[in-house]
C-alpha cells in the first residue's frame, strides 16, 4: 500500500513538472498575448457594434444597434455565400493535409539512403508557406506562373483528367450524390499543391509522434504475426491520435487565416480601401466565432477516439 502511495505521488509530482515546462515554453505567447493583442481585441469589438468616422483628431464612434452584424448576415449579398463555401473548402482540405501528412510522416520514418535530404525537403513547405513568402507568390508574376505550370502540369492532357471524365460520366447515370463525390475527390487533387504547402508543421508533428513509439510494441507484435496493415491500425495509427487533434486545429486555423481566402480578402477590402471600420470588425467577429465554434466541436469529437496513455 505504501509502495503504491509513493508511486502515485510521484507520478502527481512528475505531472506537476510537466504542466510547469509546458506553461514556461508558451509564456512567452501569453505575455505577447496580454500586452499586444488584448487591447486590440476590445478595439476591434468595439468598433464591430459602432460606426466609426475617421477624422484629423482621430476615431469617432456612434452605436449603431448591431447594425454591422445585421449587414454582415441579412443583408450582404456575398459574405454567407463566402462563409459557407469556405467552411466547406476548409473541411475537405483539411481532411486531405492530415492525411497526406500523416501518409509523408510514415515514408519519412522508414529507413532508407537520404532520409535526411527528404524530410529538408519536405520541411521547405513550412519555410515557403510563411507570411512574406506567400504574399510574394501572390504578388510575384514568376512564382505565380511557376504555381499554374504545376497545377496544369497536373491536369491538362494527363491520365488523371480521362479518369476523372469517365468516373463523372459513369456516376451521372447512378447517383448525384456520386458524382459530387468525385468533384469533391478531383478538387482535392487539383489542389494538391496547396495541400503539400500547408503540410510542412503537421508532417513535422506526426513524425515526432511516430518517433516517440516504442520500438518493442512493434517487436512484440511481430512476435504475434501481426501484418504490417494490423500494425499500422493497431500500433501507430492509436499512439499519435492526440497528435491528430493538434494538427486539425492547427491546420483549421491555418487555412481561415490563409492571405487568399475569400472571406479574408472581403475583410481586408472593407478595411483598406473602403475604410468601413465597423463593417468589417464585424466581419471579422464573425468569421472568428464560426471559427472557434467549429474547432470546438472538431475537438469534442477527436477528443473521443484519442488514446490516451502514460
Amino acid at each position: 500500500m505504501a509502495l503504491k502511495l509513493k508511486k502515485h505521488k510521484k507520478n502527481i509530482g512528475l505531472a506537476r513538472r510537466r504542466g510547469f515546462y509546458g506553461y514556461l515554453f508558451i509564456l512567452p505567447f501569453i505575455l505577447g498575448f496580454i500586452f499586444f493583442m488584448i487591447k486590440p481585441l476590445c478595439s476591434s469589438f468595439n468598433m464591430s457594434l459602432n460606426d466609426v468616422n475617421v477624422s484629423k483628431d482621430g476615431f469617432s464612434y456612434v452605436w449603431n444597434n448591431f447594425q454591422n452584424y445585421k449587414r454582415a448576415l441579412a443583408f450582404d449579398p456575398d459574405f454567407n455565400r463566402m462563409l459557407v463555401e469556405s467552411i466547406g473548402q476548409m473541411f475537405f482540405r483539411s481532411l486531405a493535409t492530415i492525411v497526406f501528412s500523416f501518409f509523408v510522416a510514415l515514408l519519412l520514418n522508414q529507413k532508407f539512403k537520404g532520409r535526411a535530404l527528404a524530410r529538408s525537403v519536405f520541411f521547405l513547405a513550412v519555410i515557403l508557406s510563411s507570411g512574406v513568402l506567400v504574399g510574394l507568390e501572390y504578388s510575384n508574376v514568376t512564382m505565380q506562373s511557376l504555381k499554374s505550370t504545376i497545377e496544369e502540369a497536373g491536369n491538362s492532357n494527363s491520365i488523371t483528367t480521362v479518369i476523372e471524365d469517365i468516373l463523372k460520366t459513369t456516376s451521372g447515370t447512378q447517383s448525384s450524390t456520386l458524382t459530387k463525390a468525385f468533384e469533391i475527390l478531383f478538387e482535392i487533387i487539383d489542389s494538391i499543391y496547396d495541400v503539400a504547402m500547408a503540410s510542412g508543421i503537421q508532417i513535422i508533428i506526426f513524425l515526432s509522434g511516430l518517433q516517440n513509439i516504442s520500438p518493442s510494441m512493434f517487436e512484440a507484435a511481430d512476435m504475434e504475426g501481426c501484418t504490417a496493415w494490423e500494425k499500422l491500425w493497431k500500433i501507430t495509427v492509436p499512439m499519435v491520435t492526440p497528435l491528430l487533434l493538434v494538427c486539425w486545429i492547427y491546420t483549421i486555423v491555418d487555412f481561415f487565416m490563409k492571405t487568399d481566402n475569400q472571406i479574408m480578402q472581403k475583410i481586408n477590402e472593407q478595411l483598406v480601401i473602403q475604410m468601413n471600420y465597423g463593417f468589417s470588425s464585424a466581419m471579422s467577429w464573425i468569421y472568428f466565432i464560426v471559427c472557434m465554434i467549429i474547432i470546438g466541436i472538431s475537438s469534442f469529437i477527436i477528443s473521443k477516439v484519442v488514446y490516451n496513455y502514460d
